[in-house]
């Protein structure tokens, strides 16, 4: 009923405030808020979080910051005091409590171990800035932790809208880890509902009432019971697991004080955490892979320019070239691609993709491109698109230049590509087990959409290759010289289909025999990584997904129309299903994509 109360008093003052906007006179001031900022081995997530809190749209005079770090084995220190010296001067005040010179907590195995003296420290810690917030006179305290970043720039705002005792704004993650739990069991433990997956997929929308919110939440030191409420020392009837999260659900009950958490919106995301044996290059990792997910699934994070930075040092992983195919006149799949590379430290060449939308009969006789008798698609039933015929001739470029340039291996990207956890180091661990097998290859996909996985055969003495079986897509790839040369020496223009369609026929694997039929031999030696390291960034049906050879004309229309082919299963997320009798193709209904 208090609650209630109180996010109807606050939504009364807000209608006041533009009502006095509107009439000429000054808005009341918005609450005071204290940032409270814990950080500990933070290097590779602080420039995204603090630039994060540099972007929040809520006045710097309405805010003061708490900042502590302790037990540091990276430059977490220096680069929070380097960010508090450029822009601690435009904030209300600056609390600044660093550690001495203890790296480690006496009985930890490693900077990911959790021992009873760092959740009571962490503990401590947070009832010290809670301590500070009400000397201070803030009406909130914002408790974010340093690989929480909020990239939604209004999330204070929303947040202290709320007038909520504690809300929590629900973050993405790379799994299906996030910042609530919407059960716990009697004795304190985390308890499966049904709630869950629903919430955390925005299935349902809105702000509930959960037993636990953590890592990133905002505290009312207005809201009623909140005056009873501690961090550190645990309530006196505690007999919950001594750990700093659930001490504070407890606590929270104890006080009487609801908690919710809100997933109405993308506020931002937060890193998996690693296990205890695990190191801080482990949790880098980690972090990589977060940034690249929000570059896909947006907002993107930014880096405060006022922290430095160690340098990058892009390479080519042992390759001699990387090729990155993309279209003029996607720009944003450019860049998003171009970042992501660099972020991994992956260096790049990209090549203009040959538009579909600029072909014409005239253009493809002049280049000898003909139509594959009797292609049709597999599921629609429809001919070949200029689209596919523009992503073909961009793969043939690159396949003319490893040959002409003598290119040993290369890695071939297209721009639609959403990478997998540590892609750089699995990659780089893969190539080197293929080249202590002395395996002969020439093509190894690292993402496709498998047709019938369970028929792969796994490659003996390397766990991560299987045989690779006939596939769609061509997102990534490896091809060395000789396998280069086996695809040119097909003549496959004069006889052209979609080029997933193309590369299982030269490795024998397309169950169309009289597509096989037009080329020969078919020895092309053809992996794929397993798992798999790459998938699509979006699947047919999702807001974002876009085809430039799905939404295309046919090869031989030059009317300029665009038709949007929605017969094909190949883009959409779910199992293959039915295919068109008349393709000759013959496949079973899988269970599951394996992607």
């Amino acid at each position: 009923m208090g609650v209630m109360l109180a996010a109807r008093l606050l939504g009364l003052l807000l209608l006041l405030g533009l009502r006095l906007q509107a009439a000429g006179i000054a808005e009341p001031p918005l609450p005071t808020v204290v940032l409270a900022i814990l950080a500990r081995n933070a290097e590779h997530s602080l420039p995204h979080y603090l630039g994060a809190l540099e972007r929040l749209d809520y006045p710097r005079a309405r805010v003061a910051l708490w900042c502590a770090t302790d037990h540091n084995m990276d430059n977490t220190t220096e680069m929070l005091q380097e960010w508090l010296a450029a822009v601690g001067s435009d904030y209300a005040a600056v609390f600044w409590r660093p550690e001495g010179e203890s790296r480690s907590y006496p009985s930890e195995e490693g900077p990911k171990h959790w021992t009873k003296e760092r959740h009571q420290f962490l503990m401590e810690l947070k009832q010290e800035a809670l301590t500070f917030a009400r000397n201070w006179g803030a009406d909130y305290v914002l408790f974010a932790d340093t690989d929480n970043i909020l990239t939604n720039n209004q999330t204070l705002r929303l947040l202290v809208e709320k007038g909520l005792p504690v809300v929590a704004p629900m973050l993405d993650s790379q799994t299906y880890y996030s910042n609530f739990w919407c059960g716990i069991t009697p004795q304190g433990y985390y308890r499966r509902t049904a709630e869950y997956f629903p919430t955390k997929n925005r299935q349902r929308r809105g702000c509930f009432r959960v037993p636990m919110v953590h890592s990133t939440f905002l505290l009312s030191l207005r809201a009623e019971g909140i005056s009873q409420f501690a961090f550190y020392p645990p309530h006196p009837n505690y007999t919950w697991p001594f750990d700093d999260i659930i001490v504070f659900a407890y606590a929270c009950q104890a006080a009487g004080v609801s908690v919710h958490v809100c997933n109405e919106q993308r506020y931002g995301y937060m890193n998996v955490g690693v296990k205890s044996h695990q190191t801080l290059e482990d949790e880098k990792v980690n972090f990589i892979h977060l940034i690249l997910e929000a570059l896909v699934d947006g907002p993107p994070m930014q880096a405060s320019a006022h922290v430095s930075r160690p340098p990058k040092r892009p390479s080519k992983m042992g390759f001699d070239e990387v090729f990155v195919i993309s279209l003029a006149r996607r720009p944003n799949r450019r860049e998003r691609m171009l970042s992501s590379l660099w972020e991994m430290e992956i260096s790049g060449r990209v090549v203009d993709a040959v538009d579909g939308r600029m072909l014409n009969s005239s253009i493809l006789r002049s280049l000898g491109v003909d139509l594959l008798p009797g292609y049709q698609d597999p599921y629609s039933g429809r001919t070949l698109t200029k689209g596919e015929v523009g992503c073909f001739l961009s793969h043939y470029s690159i396949w003319e230049e490893v040959v002409a340039r003598g290119l040993a291996r290369v890695l071939v990207f297209e721009d639609d590509v959403r990478f997998q956890s540590n892609f750089r180091g699995r990659l780089k661990q893969l190539m080197e087990e293929v080249e202590a097998r002395k395996l002969p290859w020439d093509l190894i996909y690292l993402g496709r959409k498998q047709v019938n996985p369970e028929e792969e055969v796994a490659v003996e003495g390397l766990p991560g290759l299987v045989v690779a079986g006939y596939s769609y897509w061509t997102l990534a790839y490896t091809l060395s010289l000789a396998g280069a040369r086996k695809l040119l020496a097909s003549q496959p223009l004069h006889r052209m289909l979609p080029v997933d369609e193309f590369l299982p026929i030269m490795f024998d694997q397309h169950p169309n025999e009289q597509y096989k039929a037009h080329f020969w031999p078919r020895d092309l030696q053809a992996f794929s990584a397993q798992p798999l390291l790459a998938a699509p960034t979006h699947y047919a049906g999702d807001a974002e997904w876009l085809s430039d050879t799905e939404t295309s004309s046919p090869w031989d229309d030059d009317s300029g129309r665009l038709i949007s082919w929605t017969g094909s299963q190949k883009t959409l997320r779910g199992p293959v299903l039915d295919l068109a009798g008349s393709s000759g193709h013959s496949l079973h209904p899988q269970p599951r994509d394996e992607l």
